[in-house]
């Protein structure tokens, strides 16, 4: 059984520089095709202050760290057991190359179907701008079994 004391136990702070260079690899490598995401003129041409970053590119955040999966270790769970059931996102602000970005994240719930015999976890993030402006908040929906 998952240690339920550990709802809404919070994870150190991550804080990331969103790079050009990266955005572009990530948006070649998701397939973007529009220049926004790769000619910086493009996307100042659009309105924005630099390269726009991919919808799912704040994923890439949580791997900025020595264990992005600490929370499943915490919780005594072995990864051969984990099944990823879910992604969400809530989209606030866009987030632009050169924005620093702050990833807050804790264990947000845990739950039981089937009588016990799949176990669910879920995995909270916000996103905050330099400006402490919230962008994006995501959960991750994990099925243990």
């Amino acid at each position: 059984m998952l240690d339920r004391s550990l709802i809404d136990k919070t994870y150190p702070p991550i804080i990331f520089d969103i790079e050009k260079q990266r955005v572009k690899f990530f948006s070649k490598a998701t397939g973007q095709t529009d220049p926004v995401y790769f000619d910086e003129d493009a996307a100042k041409e659009r309105g924005f202050p630099s390269l726009l970053a991919p919808p799912t590119f704040l994923t890439t955040v949580s791997h900025e760290q020595k264990n992005p999966y600490q929370y499943l270790h915490d919780l005594s769970i072995d990864m051969k057991n984990v099944l990823h059931a879910g992604q969400s996102y809530k989209y606030h602000d866009l987030v632009f190359a050169g924005d620093q970005i702050t990833m807050e994240s804790k264990i947000k719930n845990m739950y039981d179907k089937k009588n016990g015999s799949l176990q669910f976890i879920e995995f909270e993030s916000i996103f905050l701008n330099q400006n402490k402006k919230l962008t994006v908040e995501s959960l991750s929906t994990l099925v243990i079994r």
